[in-house]
């Protein structure tokens, strides 16, 4: 009898750890995903949205805005104080990106977040005007993020 009692405690037991679990990743599942990095009060995330379908200008960006990322932010990268996400906004898990950055098309969002509670965002609209241009595009990406970055 004791042994069935000890087996029903420990199975209530992990079916609250369960239960708890599984509220918490509902909660966490609606909200942009906040960076990871350690010491660090201010962090940003990079992000870059696509989709299913992938064109080559969709392609060009996200290599354009990495290549600049990379280039001009490699210390921000390094300490975790900037981190850059590609991710797909066609996946069903992603779909709240759309609305929580107004998404309209393939994109790339600057965010700040102060531990997990997201402060402020910015879309790079104009990156679409520099397809032609790699420089002037990693010019535009730059600037862009070096402006957002020093006016926190």
């Amino acid at each position: 009898m004791r042994n069935k009692a000890i087996s029903l405690a420990l199975c209530v037991l992990l079916i609250s750890c369960l239960v708890v679990n599984a509220g918490t990743a509902q909660v966490e599942k609606g909200k942009p995903t906040p960076p990871v990095a350690t010491n660090v009060s201010r962090k940003f995330v990079a992000y870059y949205f696509y989709g299913d379908f992938r064109c080559d200008n969709c392609k060009k960006i996200e290599q354009y805005s990495r290549e600049a990322i990379e280039k001009y932010f490699a210390d921000q990268l390094k300490t975790g104080e900037l981190v850059f996400k590609v991710i797909n906004m066609d996946r069903p898990e992603n779909q709240h990106f759309i609305q929580d950055y107004q998404l309209y098309t393939r994109s790339l969002i600057i965010a700040e977040f102060k531990g997990s509670t997201q402060l402020k965002w910015k879309n790079l609209a104009e990156v679409w005007n520099y397809l032609d241009d790699p420089e002037a595009f990693y010019d535009y990406v730059k600037t862009e993020i070096q402006t957002y970055l020093e006016s926190t």
